[in-house]
């Protein structure tokens, strides 16, 4: 019986030491911390980001912006033309895109081309109003209206040629350059739509990096022949492509 007591008074005195211990342990103070202006909106930024754009990739996204610029005036190595701009500019003025993209030795190719079918409608369409006229001259009943009288070939009259066949000329020659203004058109459109393309494709591949080692060599080689009663070596080509 003594014992039980003693045994229960040991763990009555270990209990309140426990206790002692706990409520004498310092506690950790948490002191407030002084936001300012600039971690307020920092904070704010964070809060109001979603799930998809994060701070960190806002981050990226502004290094990305200060090591490129799609400006006319920015420094070859900091150039990065817009796919958008390029388009816009090019579909105002051909020309224009291969300008904004620096990509200077195509205006002459352009301009050429743009040369040669305005020659061609014009040239073409020339010829198709003088037929035009001639023909219409013919084909009408009024004596004064005599415009083909000039497009006989050297050497008929007029009063003696067979009108018939003279008009069916007329009507050939006429289709024949309306055709060829006509097709001259649709090359200038199409040129047009192709400087567009083009300064598109330009703005997406500018900073596509080809690698050096894509090449094509053909060199002379030794060819090894191993067969069963005979040993011997051969001449040909070897055609290496490296990628």
């Amino acid at each position: 019986m003594m014992r039980i007591i003693e045994v229960f008074i040991c763990l009555i005195i270990f209990s309140a030491s426990l206790l002692e211990a706990q409520v004498t342990q310092p506690q950790q103070i948490i002191q407030p911390i002084g936001l300012n202006e600039n971690d307020t909106v920092i904070i704010k930024k964070t809060e109001t980001s979603n799930g998809n754009g994060s701070t960190l990739e806002q981050r990226a996204d502004s290094i990305i912006s200060l090591t490129s610029s799609d400006s006319f005036t920015a420094p070859s190595y900091l150039f990065k033309p817009s796919p958008r701009k390029a388009v816009i500019y090019s579909a105002i003025f051909p020309g224009l895109g291969q300008v904004y993209n620096r990509q200077y030795w195509k205006l002459p190719i352009l301009y050429s081309g743009f040369v040669g079918f305005t020659y061609a409608i014009t040239w073409n369409n020339g010829y198709y109003r003088d037929y035009l006229g001639g023909y219409q001259d013919i084909m009408d009943s009024n004596p004064d209206t005599n415009r083909w009288h000039k497009m006989l070939p050297y050497g008929m009259d007029w009063e003696s040629v067979d009108t018939q066949w003279f008009a069916d000329v007329l009507k050939q020659r006429k289709d024949y350059y309306r055709y060829y203004r006509d097709l001259s058109v649709i090359g200038t459109v199409a040129l047009y739509l192709l400087a567009i393309v083009d300064a598109y494709v330009d703005s997406q591949l500018y900073d596509f990096d080809m690698s050096p080692d894509l090449s094509m060599r053909i060199e002379p080689t030794l060819l090894r022949e191993d067969k069963t009663n005979y040993i011997g070596n051969s001449y040909g080509l070897r055609w290496t492509v490296s990628f």
